[in-house]
């Protein structure tokens, strides 16, 4: 499977700041110190409905992990998934009496498209759950060999008391886990597993479903969390430097992934921070493809938003905040843009190697994006109102929103 193009990014004077971010596991900041190549995980989209406002958030969020790092002059290794199959993908072709495989490729176009206009950096690798389903299998049997997994009429469920540190990235109790789970794919109340919480790996072939060759696990397909494990621990391998999703993702799947890893390969943590981005709510609710409450990205681009508006409405909000999607934000975002344009226009300024090291240090601190934001229109301020006689800042900002926030001015 292919990604999208990527936008250049520009080269900055100076060097960028290592990344102080919030890692769920501990609850803590840490500073992030990658090797030359940086290497990071961000699940993907289910595609039944690409790609609305939460979604976007998401992925500006882990855009500018990569954007930090890429200014600290290091290789960025950056993995995503595609759940092409899985119940409610499956679910919604039925509703709607589509083929579930053009569905699914439909929706994947469209989010590309999206992270297109969005000038989101592009994975390395953009792996589909059914590719990678010739790397599950293996890992499968590997867990049932080493005693970690076990059938239950003909499923193959995984043990998460197998794993010691099982809990160790949410940090839960049973009841909430529990109660998550049922909410999010699981299923608790199953008769015959040897914990509720066990997640299942391997799901054998139902009538009418789609399916596929699992070797010694008969016909069937993966479950949702090994499939990220697989793709994760081929091409990144164990102890990356980010696993990144919205906050949803915590418990289950990041959970139980990271539990699926450490026991295949005997290490932990399967990755040095945990990062989540918060919701986005539209009326009050949780913006979600259940609900129906959704601001689609492809809708604004088709009533003519400017795509640069949205990452600025997106950069107003810290990405671990829930925040709420109004008209208001747009119309503030589309203001700030055309502020910021009317600035780069000019032909001079103040001098801006200021404003570069705020932003700078604003997203070096736990992706603050929001800081970032006001120190450009301090700038923007600045010039507005004393003018200056710098002929190379304009093009200075220009380039620093380019390349640390993605925004084409």
């Amino acid at each position: 499977m292919h990604a999208w193009p990527a936008s250049e990014v520009p080269a900055l004077p100076g060097q960028g700041r290592d990344l102080r971010i919030h890692d769920t596991a501990t609850g803590a900041p840490v500073t992030l110190q990658p090797g030359p190549v940086a290497r990071l995980y961000v699940c993907g989209i289910t595609p039944y409905d690409a790609t609305h406002m939460g979604h976007a958030a998401t992925y500006n969020a882990f855009d500018l992990v990569q954007r930090v790092w890429l200014d600290t002059k290091r290789q960025v290794h950056y993995v995503q998934n595609v759940t092409d199959v899985d119940d409610p993908l499956l679910e919604r072709a039925e509703r709607d009496g589509l083929d579930w495989t053009a569905l699914a490729e439909q929706e994947t176009k469209l989010f590309r498209e999206d992270m297109t206009a969005l000038r989101m950096l592009p994975p390395r690798h953009y792996i589909g759950a059914v590719e990678a389903i010739p790397g599950i299998v293996p890992l499968v049997e590997r867990l049932r060999e080493l005693g970690a997994a076990y059938d239950l009429e003909g499923d193959v469920y995984f043990s998460v008391e197998s794993d010691p540190h099982f809990g160790e990235v949410s940090h839960l109790d049973a009841a909430a886990m529990r109660l998550l789970s049922a909410e999010r794919g699981g299923d608790p109340d199953r008769p015959g597993k040897k914990n509720p919480l066990d997640p299942m790996l391997w799901m054998a072939a139902r009538e009418g479903e789609p399916s596929w060759d699992g070797g010694s696990l008969g016909r069937g397909r993966p479950g949702w969390h090994i499939e990220c494990v697989a793709i994760a621990l081929d091409h990144l391998g164990m102890g990356f430097d980010v696993q990144g999703g919205g906050s949803d993702l915590a418990f289950p799947h990041h959970e139980m992934g990271a539990s699926h890893a450490q026991v295949l390969t005997g290490e932990f943590p399967m990755a040095k921070a945990y990062v989540h981005a918060g919701m986005v709510a539209l009326d009050g609710e949780k913006m979600s493809k259940s609900k129906g409450n959704l601001v689609f990205v492809s809708r604004l681009r088709r009533d003519g938003v400017d795509p640069a508006a949205i990452r600025l409405a997106l950069h107003a909000h810290h990405y671990r905040s829930d925040w709420e999607w109004t008209d208001q934000v747009l119309r503030d975002a589309v203001a700030r843009l055309e502020r910021w344009r009317a600035a780069v226009s000019r032909p001079d300024g103040p001098a801006a190697e200021d404003m570069v090291e705020a932003v700078r240090a604003a997203l070096a601190d736990d992706l603050n994006a929001p800081e970032a934001l006001a120190a450009v229109d301090r700038w923007v301020t600045r010039q507005g109102e004393a003018g200056g006689t710098d002929g190379s800042a304009p093009g200075v900002v220009s380039r620093t929103v380019d390349a640390l926030l993605g925004v084409a001015l």
